[in-house]
């Protein structure tokens, strides 16, 4: 009997359990390639190549680029030849001329065990930094939002390509079969929109579901008449409506996620509802968050809502900190604006980290913090910087992450990283190994060749691992 002759449902009790074990060699191999091609229980939990550190990813994406010479990377020079032109030559990719040297108007101090530095705009951050690993070596290709934030978040600068949420919930699916894997919080639109978290040509139930309203965050997702027992037939129906039809047919992955969500969303209809609502939490934990607070409002609340998600099984979750288009490109109002955003994250994150740490799941979560590249060390007028993907700063934590070290460093302005270069393609090999992957391994077949979130590039980064 060959895969075509068994119905969708017999296919699945035909697989089962046993689905881990043939996508565990590659993921890519035989009949479990066509399995998942067809996106037949896309959301089953699989089996990665080796013992994974983490299980779980919170993306805290901050679009527009943050100033690593004024939050994480301190450059005492820039304050010594403040107003001076930059010594050396400017690479030839930049985008305006930017003026001279600009001194970072805020103070440094050191924080923990560790003794990191860290700005005065962070004092969150800087309670928990000994939990945090800060990169201080970020290589980009991309002096543009659009290429830059693709690189970031998909591995590539200009085509449509999966993103490194879907290629994670690709390899791993989901520990809860009642939630979506990879869930998107954005309440503002992100300039490049959803080819952030899509997944190209992935089966297209591995795309991020996103999230913009906080206070109905699925829209459609209740059933007024509550009657489930009915709408358990009804679905039966239409998937024996959708085999008759896919029957003949090349293989559709939009139809089949199409399947997968009615499936989806109707396991969704008893756990989502609790699962995204934070007014469960107690006033202390609001607090803690900042909910209560106009200025941290809207970010504690994605934090909060982030952790409800993790500690149910979902994969992958991406936070955009996005009130309005690129909030951290501070082209000019820096001495204004980048102190709001500050502000606006700085107490959600450190209480995320706090309230991963004390439910022990900071451990098996790997929490990411950044953007797409950093601002040049330069001035843009006198009170701006412009985009710099030379050498910035990101920083991780939990997930099998070393914390309270810096890793890799800039040159004394802050311009071009000259030790221990990270690129994006490391970064997403680290994230990958970390969460037991090999990233030459996990590929995808597609239009003759094999695919991976790192193209032909990319190596861990083992120093920075505990």
């Amino acid at each position: 009997m060959t895969l075509n002759d068994l119905s969708r449902r017999e296919l699945l009790a035909h697989v089962g359990c046993g689905f881990g074990a043939l996508a565990l060699n590659g993921l890519l191999a035989g009949e479990a390639q066509a399995v998942h091609e067809r996106g037949l229980d896309p959301y089953a939990g699989r089996s990665p190549h080796c013992e994974p550190r983490a299980k779980r990813v919170i993306f805290l994406y901050m679009p527009g680029g943050p100033s690593h010479v004024d939050l994480l990377d301190p450059k005492p020079r820039l304050a010594v030849d403040h107003g001076k032109p930059l010594p050396f030559e400017k690479p030839k990719l930049e985008r305006t001329r930017t003026g001279n040297l600009l001194a970072s108007p805020w103070k440094f101090t050191r924080h923990g065990a560790s003794g990191i530095e860290v700005s005065e705009l962070l004092p969150g951050l800087a309670s928990r930094i000994d939990d945090v690993c800060v990169i201080r070596s970020m290589v980009a290709d991309n002096i543009n939002h659009t290429g830059a934030a693709l690189q970031m978040c998909t591995g590539e600068q200009a085509f449509s390509r999966p993103s490194l949420g879907s290629w994670l919930t690709y390899g791993l699916g989901t520990e809860n079969q009642n939630l979506p894997g990879f869930v998107v919080v954005s309440p503002a639109a992100v300039f490049q929109g959803a080819q952030l978290w899509a997944s190209s040509f992935l089966p297209s139930a591995f795309q991020g579901t996103l999230v913009r309203d906080l206070k109905n965050p699925i829209a459609n997702l209740g059933d007024p008449a509550m009657l489930l027992d009915h709408q358990r037939s009804k679905l039966d129906a239409l998937s024996r409506l959708n085999e008759i039809h896919q029957r003949d047919r090349a293989v559709n992955s939009q139809l089949e996620a199409r399947i997968a969500s009615f499936e989806l969303a109707f396991r969704m209809q008893r756990e989502a509802p609790v699962a995204f609502d934070i007014s469960r939490e107690s006033e202390a934990t609001q607090k803690m968050y900042g909910t209560d607070k106009a200025e941290t409002e809207m970010f504690g609340k994605q934090c909060l809502l982030a952790r409800r998600l993790v500690e149910r099984g979902v994969r992958f979750v991406q936070l955009f900190d996005a009130p309005a288009n690129n909030a951290w490109d501070q082209h000019g109002g820096l001495r204004e604006n980048l102190p709001n955003r500050c502000r606006a994250v700085d107490q959600p994150i450190a209480a995320l980290l706090t309230d991963l740490k004390s439910r022990g799941l900071l451990d098996d979560t790997l929490v990411l913090w950044g953007g797409e590249f950093g601002r040049t060390p330069t001035g843009e007028g006198d009170n701006g910087r412009e985009h710099h993907p030379f050498g910035f700063t990101m920083w991780m934590a939990g997930g099998g992450i070393r914390g309270g070290m810096t890793y890799g460093a800039t040159d004394e302005f802050g311009w071009h990283s000259v030790q221990d270069k990270v690129h994006v393609h490391d970064l997403h090999a680290t994230i990958l190994h970390l969460m037991g992957f090999d990233h030459e391994r996990l590929t995808y077949r597609y239009g003759g060749r094999d695919y991976r979130l790192t193209d032909v590039h990319g190596h861990v980064v083992q120093e920075i691992l505990s």
